[in-house]
C-alpha cells in the first residue's frame, strides 16, 4: 500500500547533520498521524552520508536510502528520489536544515485545499551575501531571457501531488532545474511563506560562478532566445554595414572622403567579434543537442538500503530496459 506522504531529500555535503535531519523530520511527520516514507538520495559526497543513511534506515524502516554512482547534481538527485517516491503527495526539501522540517505540516495543509503544487517562499534568506547576489543574478538572467517570472525567494522546498510527480518524470532533459520544470508543467499551484534558517554545519556547494553557470545551462535548456538574439543582431550589423557603405560611397563621390580607414577597421573588428561570439553560442546549442541525443540516463543508482549492491544493480538495469521499451 502506497504511503500518503513521501519526503525526498537530495543529500550532498550534509553527512554530519543527517541523523538530526531524520529525527526532526520523523517527529514532525509522526505528529501528522499518517503513513509516510523518507527517501534520502546520496549524491556521492565523500562526507560519510551513505554510512549515516544506512544506519538511519536500519533503525527506521520508513527510511529508504539510495546512493548514486557519482555526483550527478542536485536536480538529477531530486529526479532519482521522485522516481523512488511512492506517496500520494511528495515533499522535496534540502538536506542542510535551512528548510526546517517543522514547516512540512503547513505545506501539507495547503496541499489538502486542492493544490497540486505548493512552493515554500523564504521570508528572509540566510545564505551569505555572495550566494544571495549569485541567486539574484541567476533568476534575473532566467527571467530576462525566458520571459517567465522567476522569484529568487523560492527554493526546492515544496510539496507536489502524484500527478505532478508522474508528469515531472516524463522529462528526459539532461540540463534540468526542478522549479523550471514545475513552472512549465503548470497545474494548480500556490505558495506559503516560511522562515529560512541558518545552516548548522558545512557550507553551500553553490558558488557565484557555479550559480552563473547553472543559469546559463538553464537558459539553453529553457529557450532558444539566444539564437533569436543572434539573428536580430545580425540584421542590426547588416543595417549598420549598409549605412557605412552608403556613407563611404557618398564621401567618395563628393570628394570629401576622410583620410585613412579607421572606421572600416573598427567595423571589421566589430563584425569579426560578433561572428566569433555567435558561432560560439551556436556551438553551445549544438553541444547541448549532442548531449541530449546520446540518450544517457539522468542518473545511475549504485546501492540502496533495501537491497544488496548486486540486487540494486539488477533493479537499475530492469528500470532502464523498461524506460527504453
Amino acid at each position: 500500500m502506497a504511503p500518503e506522504l513521501s519526503v525526498v531529500v537530495p543529500v550532498y555535503g550534509c553527512g554530519p547533520c543527517l541523523h538530526e535531519l531524520h529525527r526532526r523530520t520523523a517527529a514532525t511527520l509522526d505528529a501528522l498521524e499518517l503513513d509516510y516514507e523518507i527517501v534520502l538520495v546520496d549524491d556521492c559526497a565523500d562526507d560519510g552520508a551513505w554510512e549515516a543513511m544506512q544506519a538511519v534506515a536500519a533503525q527506521d524502516p520508513r527510511v529508504r536510502g539510495l546512493r548514486l554512482s557519482r555526483n550527478f547534481g542536485q536536480h538529477a538527485a531530486i529526479t532519482a528520489g521522485l522516481a523512488q517516491a511512492r506517496g500520494d503527495r511528495v515533499v522535496v526539501m534540502d538536506c542542510d536544515l535551512q528548510d526546517p522540517p517543522e514547516e512540512i505540516p503547513k505545506l501539507y495543509a495547503k496541499a489538502l485545499e486542492g493544490y497540486d503544487i505548493v512552493l515554500g517562499r523564504r521570508s528572509e534568506s540566510r545564505h551569505h551575501r555572495g550566494r544571495r547576489l549569485g541567486s539574484r543574478l541567476y533568476f534575473h538572467v532566467m527571467s530576462t531571457f525566458t520571459g517567465l517570472p522567476f522569484d529568487g525567494s523560492f527554493g526546492t522546498f515544496s510539496i507536489i501531488s502524484r500527478k505532478v510527480v508522474d508528469a515531472f518524470l516524463q522529462f528526459q532533459d539532461q540540463d534540468r532545474h526542478y522549479l523550471f520544470i514545475l513552472n512549465w508543467l503548470g497545474f494548480n499551484h500556490t505558495a506559503i511563506d516560511y522562515d529560512h534558517r541558518e545552516r548548522p554545519v558545512g557550507k553551500s556547494s553553490y558558488s557565484v560562478l557555479r550559480l552563473l553557470q547553472h543559469a546559463l545551462d538553464g537558459l539553453f535548456f529553457q529557450t532558444t532566445v539566444a539564437l533569436r538574439f543572434i539573428v536580430a543582431m545580425g540584421f542590426v550589423m547588416a543595417g549598420l554595414g549598409a549605412l557605412v557603405a552608403l556613407y563611404l560611397v557618398t564621401a567618395r563621390a563628393t570628394g570629401s572622403a576622410a583620410p585613412g580607414w579607421t572606421s572600416l577597421a573598427v567595423f571589421t573588428l566589430t563584425i569579426g567579434g560578433f561572428t566569433v561570439i555567435s558561432t560560439g553560442v551556436t556551438g553551445i546549442y549544438v553541444g547541448k543537442v549532442f548531449d541530449q541525443v546520446k540518450g544517457r540516463p539522468l542518473f545511475v543508482v549504485d546501492q540502496t538500503t533495501w537491497a544488496s549492491p548486486e540486487e540494486s544493480a539488477g533493479a537499475v538495469r530492469a528500470e532502464n530496459v523498461a524506460d527504453r521499451a
